[in-house]
């Protein structure tokens, strides 16, 4: 049976999500319609930080055994490389979070081309910080994710990002979602934001989906496309064409799980590709969009510095932060540091089991 537990939210650098704009009553011209795909990847991201905001879990975190016992193994060298990590974490989310503040349209639209790999890159170092803080030093980014990945399923991440898919195609299994079942994204035609917790989760099923699809497809074209590796029919030697049920069983098991980290991932294959053009042009509201990453990031953040300063100690951690430019320790990593971290460090234990906050 699954608990839940009330949790006061403390004060953080995190704003609830902005009201959406009606979409229902906008023409369907020919720019609307380009401006379609852009909508989509607006709804895919707000619905995570829509989960979050309702979740309201992040204080959760100090309760789980899993973070209760976690240690770290930091020497005097691998402290080095863990603050430059965490220096490149916070400049992005600092260069993310200013962005916003203009208030010119045609200057957030055209900073899209930045903004989208400043939020997954805050995020990645965000993760490396993390691993490395307990003793895993990777910099591939599949690596990464994996790594990632299996954190997210062993229930280190609250509910809010918590969240997973697995299997193979056409019958993927979304984990810690309960709600998305109820709600249909497909029975949506007139794109509006996420405006409720079942919705939200919905979408969120359809962002996992979308982005397992893209990964699985991904690796059987690499896979197909190199004739060394490339699987043949064992009757004429040729070049599959398709993929047999149980091919796409193994392609799965070397995929891993898709989290929350694939989901962002997906700005910066975004950001690199002509598709960024589509949201550049498009008629969505990109302020929307850029207070989600925001918020996201920000909590993603959050949730991988609890787990480094529960290694380093409140006392190193604020040393740490301490030594900073003085335009990050002045900023929200100093605010996160006294409202977020230190609090959640300080939180009288009770031994919740993560298991019960997470089950679906």
């Amino acid at each position: 049976m699954t608990q839940r537990t009330n949790v006061t939210m403390h004060s953080t650098d995190a704003q609830a999500p902005l009201a959406p704009a009606s979409t229902s009553n906008l023409p369907l011209d020919d720019s609307w319609r380009k401006s379609i795909p852009a909508q989509v990847f607006l709804n895919h991201f707000f619905a995570m930080d829509y989960h979050i905001h309702h979740q309201n879990d992040l204080f959760d975190l100090a309760k789980f055994p899993i973070f209760q016992q976690f240690y770290g193994r930091v020497t005097e060298e691998s402290r080095k490389a863990l603050e430059k990590l965490l220096l490149n974490s916070w400049s992005a989310e600092y260069a993310l979070r200013i962005t916003p503040v203009v208030n010119d349209e045609q200057y957030l639209q055209s900073s899209l081309h930045w903004t989208f790999p400043q939020a997954y890159y805050s995020a990645l170092f965000s993760a490396r910080a993390f691993l490395a803080v307990q003793g895993i030093n990777v910099s591939n980014e599949e690596l990464i994710r994996k790594r990632i990945g299996n954190a997210v399923v062993r229930g280190y991440y609250p509910a809010s990002v918590g969240y997973y898919a697995l299997g193979p195609i056409n019958s993927y299994r979304i984990q810690r979602l309960p709600m998305a079942r109820r709600f249909s994204v497909a029975s949506k035609t007139d794109l509006l934001l996420p405006s409720r917790a079942a919705s939200a989760q919905a979408e969120l099923a359809q962002f996992l989906k979308t982005t397992r699809d893209q990964r699985v497809k991904a690796l059987r074209n690499a896979i197909q496309n190199n004739p060394k590796t490339a699987l043949r029919s064992p009757k004429t030697g040729e070049i599959l064409q398709k993929f047999s049920v149980e091919q796409y069983k193994q392609l799965a098991k070397q995929i891993g799980y898709t989290t929350y980290f694939d989901m962002l991932s997906r700005l910066r294959i975004s950001s690199t590709n002509r598709e960024i053009e589509r949201f550049v042009d498009s008629e969505i509201d990109v302020k929307l969009f850029h207070q989600s990453l925001v918020n996201i990031v920000s909590h993603v953040n959050s949730v991988h510095e609890a787990y480094i300063a529960k290694a380093l100690g409140i006392t190193a951690y604020r040393q740490l932060v301490a030594k900073l430019p003085s335009y990050l320790q002045e900023s929200f990593v100093r605010e996160r540091m006294n409202t977020v971290i230190a609090p959640m460090l300080a939180e009288p234990q009770t031994g919740e089991e993560p298991g019960l906050r997470l089950a679906a």
